[in-house]
């Protein structure tokens, strides 16, 4: 159960339903993810994190479904079930095989494994790792 109410376009506000309306235009959706209408409740963070999304999610250097499996590598770090969820079908969407998705999930598991591994031993970083 979400913390917050979740914001309706019926209820929303004229400028809430303004950013509701452009996601929708932009993912040619029916209608926004309950993430949009949970921060709604702060129409000014909602309408900064869907700037920032816009800009930082679109093709660029890295292509779109790149960017979807490192938000599925990074969403399962922070045990975050709603963006593994919604950043899965997002990358599926673009074209993510299964076979990708096998190998996301084992890439994902062995680098939790030898992250706490690492963590735990403390081990000092090599010279030649560190930016100079």
């Amino acid at each position: 159960m979400a913390t917050v109410p979740l914001i309706e376009h019926a209820n929303a506000s004229p400028s809430v339903r303004a950013v509701y309306d452009d996601i929708k235009q932009l993912r040619r959706v029916d209608d926004v993810n309950n993430f949009w209408k949970a921060l709604a409740n702060s129409p000014r963070q909602l309408e900064q994190v869907w700037s920032e999304v816009k800009t930082v999610m679109q093709p660029g250097a890295l292509d779109a479904l790149t960017k979807e499996l490192i938000y599925v590598a990074v969403s399962a770090a922070n045990s975050c079930t709603y963006c593994v969820h919604s950043h899965t079908a997002a990358a599926r969407a673009k074209g993510m095989t299964p076979e990708q998705h096998a190998e996301l999930l084992a890439v994902i598991a062995l680098a939790s494994r030898t992250n706490g591994l690492a963590n735990s031993l403390q081990v000092p970083v090599d010279p030649q790792y560190q930016a100079g």
